[in-house]
């Protein structure tokens, strides 16, 4: 458990620390003592993980939205003055 007010590890140091524990298991240098609480803290920062993907998936779509509609709420520019509305140059001769 986490003392109060400690931060979480940001997504770059917890994916790093999950390759540690994976190499580690996977190397055998895993005591046996020890294997039930690497597997407890890869658990957690697997979680710790995925909730920084859904966050960061959240803040994108809601940025994204937020662009599109300022975008479509925007008028269009005016056509630069002496072009046709139909922007055929052959037109106008």
């Amino acid at each position: 458990m986490r003392a109060k007010g400690a931060k979480d590890p940001g997504y770059g140091a917890a994916a790093g620390r999950l390759e540690e524990i994976l190499q580690r298991i996977e190397e055998g240098k895993v005591d046996i003592d020890e294997l039930s609480g690497l597997v407890a803290e890869a658990a957690s920062l697997v979680t710790l993980c995925r909730d920084k993907i859904h966050a960061a998936e959240v803040q994108v779509k809601t940025i994204t939205e937020q662009l599109e509609r300022e975008t479509a709420a925007e008028p269009a520019p005016p056509a630069p003055a002496g072009e046709s509305e139909g922007g055929d140059e052959s037109a106008r001769y």
